[in-house]
């Protein structure tokens, strides 16, 4: 990602002397010193900090006139004095036009995350499902990402659950497969979800191509929004075939409309005249921020979800709620309609940046009556619950966290916890875990996994997979960083941020292993804590390791101490995920995938052939040119794969 839009050349570059400039006084006098050179034209400025970190991203209709007024401490909030007393310099990007500014501004907030902004935090991208028409028989997937694949993409949804669920629902009503293509290529028989009546079965034949292709066209119409026109349809087919007395087809209309009707009681809300809008409510309590976002398409109600912006409590809901949008949408596709709980004073500009990335009008609209109000007045009750739900969940975690302090005698309440677990079968496939707990809970955003790649581990060792993990994790972030340092309680804790209490699954040998690559790296004083299972492996009668102190158990209802287990249990559940999902890539993988020129209908003619992969890579190459499409060429390019390390040297 560059510092520059795409396309825009500027109209009136910025001297290169003014582009950067060390980190003399900071405040008022050096701010002066850049406007002095500044053009008049539009453009992006970022402020920074003695340490060269980035304070503040903003953007301006001109350059000069903004930054000037950065000069003048008098008549400045207490969050702008601070972020004008911190600077120490600045950079600049010209723009085109103001809009380019507005997107440009949203893209570098989003990447250097400044300690000044207002932070869309939890940016993750959308599912949406996806019918791949890349086959014969195509298939109902869910899907994140870029939307390259061929086929119909229907989106978003607010959530995975959101999506799974319409997913199991549409497999009832429509009976589509959801299975790959390798696995549909190399069935005999029908599987599991054809039994239970979640799939016709187009692998077999069970269904005609022709039949298939009509649930195809069903399903896709249901999600463009003609639900109803698709239940007419099939309760006609179900009366029709219940006045045939064929009384087993009618039942499976009948179950797929009430798969249907499921569907639609699980969205809720489903609005009449609104067929396509997203709907963004913001409620602001003692000094923290909800934004409730609820996304309609085709005039069905996909879901909604509560977001936690950083903003400081001196900012005007409507610049928050302009701020968060600009940023929420910087990589994501807009709808035609914005309804929101607030506007502020740039709403038109931000519209007109919103159409001008999307080749299409986009309106943002604060309704004042009719049914579009409701929605933005239900989204706006659902964003106050979700933050009342927010602060009572924060007060007990900040709660725990203090007595976590206490137990493992740490000087300050830890705002961040990191917790590692190993996971392996025999020394196979062995992966590391590291999971984030902070004030705010889970941070599974950043939770992180270390395939064991040491060659001179012994396969089992877990001391030396820990002593792996550890040294890989602490040497990065030696690396990106200054050294050890505390994440500020206002700031967004991120993966370049030092922990303030290392958790280990283990007993004193792991411990013993993580002091060692500590000490190795200089940060021996960093708190570490081990959590050793008790006799007979019992919950509730873990001894903690502390390096200086006696093994110690803690009575078996402290809160503190289900809370330890929740994390320890969360890192085992983390590892093992992330070792069976490596498992199950090797036990799946084939080799014949690896062979150029062999598609699917060669690999299933060589499967029939020899039952097998090992078979066929065992075969001769008399035996591989009787294969039903492998050419005499082909024949010996399989051939050759499978035999190349056994061919004399310099043949």
């Amino acid at each position: 990602m560059t510092d520059q839009p795409a396309d825009p050349v500027p109209t009136d570059p910025v001297p290169d002397e003014a582009v950067k400039q060390p980190a003399a006084p900071t405040g008022p006098q050096i701010i002066q010193n850049f406007a002095k050179k500044l053009p008049n034209s539009p453009g992006v400025y970022r402020m920074y900090g003695a340490k060269g970190d980035v304070l503040y991203v903003g953007k301006a209709r001109s350059l000069k006139k903004r930054v000037t007024n950065y000069t003048r401490m008098m008549g400045q909030t207490n969050r702008i004095a601070r972020m004008i007393s911190e600077t120490a310099g600045m950079e600049f990007v010209s723009t085109r036009t103001e809009t380019e500014a507005l997107l440009l501004e949203a893209n570098l907030i989003k990447r250097f995350r400044p300690k000044y902004n207002v932070l869309l935090r939890d940016d993750k991208s959308f599912p949406y499902i996806h019918i791949a028409e890349d086959h014969e028989a195509p298939q109902l997937l869910k899907h994140r990402g870029a939307r390259k694949g061929k086929g119909s993409y229907f989106g978003p949804f607010a959530s995975a659950g959101a999506v799974n669920r319409t997913i199991t629902a549409l497999q009832k009503a429509f009976l589509l497969r959801n299975c790959s293509d390798s696995f549909y290529e190399n069935r005999t028989r029908p599987c599991l979800q054809f039994q239970i009546k979640r799939c016709s079965g187009p692998c077999t034949g069970e269904i005609s191509p022709q039949n298939y292709a009509e649930l195809v066209r069903e399903a896709k119409a249901f999600l463009s929004g003609k639900s109803q026109k698709v239940q007419q349809e099939l309760a006609a087919k179900m009366e029709t075939a219940s006045a045939a007395l064929d009384f087993e087809t009618a039942a499976i209309y009948r179950d797929r409309l009430a798969a249907l009707s499921h569907i639609q009681s699980q969205q809720g809300i489903n609005p009449q005249t609104v067929r396509e809008a997203d709907v963004f409510a913001l409620h602001q309590q003692d000094g923290q921020t909800c934004i409730q976002v609820f996304f309609f398409r085709t005039g069905q109600n996909w879901g909604n979800r509560a977001y936690f912006p950083k903003a400081d409590e001196s900012l005007e809901p409507g610049f928050v709620l302009e701020a968060f949008i600009t940023q929420f949408y910087d990589d994501k596709p807009t709808p035609s309609l914005i309804l929101v709980s607030h506007l502020g004073e740039e709403h038109e500009l931000l519209s007109a940046a919103l159409s001008e990335r999307m080749s299409h009008k986009v309106q943002l609209s604060k309704p004042q009556r009719g049914e579009k109000r409701d929605l933005v007045n239900h989204a706006m009750t659902n964003a106050r619950e979700a933050l009342g739900r927010k602060q009572a969940e924060t007060g007990s975690q900040q709660k725990l966290l203090r007595g976590v302090q206490q137990v493992f005698d740490l000087p300050e309440m830890p705002t961040r916890i990191e917790v590692y677990d190993n996971s392996h079968i025999m020394g196979t496939n062995a992966v590391g875990g590291m999971i984030v707990a902070g004030v705010d809970g889970f941070l599974k955003n950043q939770y992180r996994k270390f395939n064991i790649k040491s060659e001179d581990i012994t396969p089992g060792d877990d001391y030396g997979m820990m002593r792996e993990v550890l040294m890989r994790r602490f040497s990065r972030l030696l690396r990106e960083t200054d050294g050890p340092r505390h994440a500020e309680s206002d700031d967004t804790v991120d993966a370049g941020t030092w922990p303030d209490l290392l958790l280990i699954d283990g007993g004193i040998g792991q411990i013993n292993a993580v002091r060692g690559v500590l000490e190795e790296l200089g940060l021996g004083d960093m708190p570490i804590a081990g959590i050793a299972k008790g006799p007979d492996r019992d919950a509730g009668r873990e001894k903690f390791i502390v390096p200086g102190r006696q093994p110690f158990m803690l009575p078996e209802r402290d809160p503190v101490l289900y809370f330890i287990q929740r994390l320890r249990d969360e890192a085992h559940r983390f590892a093992i995920g992330s070792h069976r999902a490596r498992r199950k890539r090797d036990i799946t993988k084939n080799p014949l995938d690896e062979i150029a020129g062999i598609g699917p209908t060669r690999k299933r003619a060589l499967l029939h052939h020899f039952g097998t992969a090992k078979a066929a890579s065992k075969a001769g190459l008399s035996d591989l040119e009787k294969v039903p499409g492998v050419s005499a060429q082909m024949a010996r390019i399989i051939f050759d794969f499978f035999h190349e390390t056994e061919r004399p040297t310099g043949e």
